[in-house]
C-alpha cells in the first residue's frame, strides 16, 4: 500500500526525552548525540544541495534516504536488507524525520539514479568539511597518506575484479585508493579502481591532484606526502621532485639490489 508524504515524514527539531515508563525502546540510544551533531552543520540541507539536480522523490526525499545510509553504516550494517533490524527504532525515525522507513527496493532505486554528478557533488561536500577542519587547526604542515585498500564483493557487482585478495582469495573486489589526512584521520578523497590493478594504477595523477586541492584551499601550507613500496617508480618520484612536494616512500630493496650496498 503506498502512502502520501504526510503519512511519512514528521517534524522533529527537539531532543528526545528519556522515560523510563515508556514502551518505545530503542538499541540505539547513542544516536542522540548524531541528531544534534547531524543539525549543527546542517547535514541534510547540504545533501539536499548535492543532489538537488535528481529528480525529485515521490515520497522520500534523495537527501533523506541518503542520510539513511549515512546512518546504516554508523550502526555498524553493511548490506540494503540489514535495514530490517532498525526498522521500527523510534529513535531512527526521530533522527531520520520519518515516521515510516523505505523499504531496500527504494534505497537500492536511489543508488542506482546517483549518477556521475550526484558522486562529484558528495565528494566536493566532504572535501568542503575537511577543509574547514583543517583551517581551524592551522596547521603549517600537512602530511596525505596514499594506501589501497581492498574491498571484496559477494557478487559479480559492476567494476569488480578478481585480484589479489588477502582475507578472501579468488573474491572479486575492488580496490580504491585513499587519501588520508594523517593529522586528522579524514579521508580527502579516493580513486575508484577494479580489484585486478597494481596499486601504481593511476597513482601519479590522483597524489597529484589531491596536492593541487590542499595547496588551493590551504595556501601557505607544506604539503608532504607518505607512501609505501607499492608505489616506489621512477614515475611517481620525478613527478614528486618536479612538483616541489617532499615526500617519504618505501623502497622496495628486493627489485633494487643494488640499493643495499650502497645503504
Amino acid at each position: 500500500m503506498k502512502s502520501s508524504r504526510r503519512q511519512v515524514h514528521c517534524k522533529v527539531h527537539a531532543l528526545p526525552v528519556l522515560k523510563f515508563e515508556s514502551q518505545s525502546l530503542t538499541s540505539f540510544g547513542g544516536l542522540v548525540i548524531l541528531q544534534q551533531f547531524f543539525t549543527a552543520i546542517r547535514l541534510k540541507v547540504h545533501l539536499a544541495r548535492c543532489l538537488a539536480h535528481q529528480r525529485m522523490g515521490k515520497v522520500f526525499a534523495r537527501s533523506t534516504l541518503f542520510l539513511q545510509l549515512i546512518l546504516h553504516l554508523l550502526l555498524g550494517y553493511r548490506e540494503l536488507r540489514e535495514s530490517r533490524f532498525y526498522r521500527d527504532d523510534p529513535l531512527v525515525k526521530r533522527l531520520l524525520g520519518l515516521r515510516r522507513l523505505p523499504d531496500v527496493a527504494t534505497l537500492s532505486r536511489m543508488l542506482k539514479e546517483a549518477g556521475i554528478r550526484s558522486i562529484f557533488n558528495l565528494r566536493e561536500y566532504l572535501r568542503e568539511l575537511l577543509f574547514e577542519r583543517l583551517e581551524q587547526l592551522a596547521l603549517p604542515r600537512v602530511t596525505l597518506d596514499f594506501d589501497g585498500s581492498v574491498q571484496s564483493t559477494m557478487r559479480h557487482a559492476e567494476g569488480t575484479a578478481v585480484g589479489f585478495n588477502k582475507k578472501k582469495k579468488g573474491a572479486r573486489s575492488y580496490y580504491p585508493l585513499f587519501c588520508t589526512i594523517a593529522q586528522t584521520g579524514q579521508v580527502l578523497d579516493f580513486l575508484h579502481r577494479s580489484g585486478n590493478v597494481h596499486d601504481s594504477q593511476g597513482a601519479r595523477e590522483f597524489i597529484l591532484a589531491c596536492v593541487q586541492a590542499v595547496r588551493e584551499a590551504l595556501p601557505g601550507v607544506v604539503v608532504e606526502v607518505r607512501m609505501d613500496s607499492a608505489f616506489f617508480s621512477d614515475e611517481i618520484v620525478t613527478a614528486l621532485e618536479e612538483a616541489g612536494i617532499e615526500f617519504t616512500v618505501s623502497v622496495p630493496f628486493e627489485r633494487f639490489l643494488n640499493l643495499c650496498k650502497v645503504v
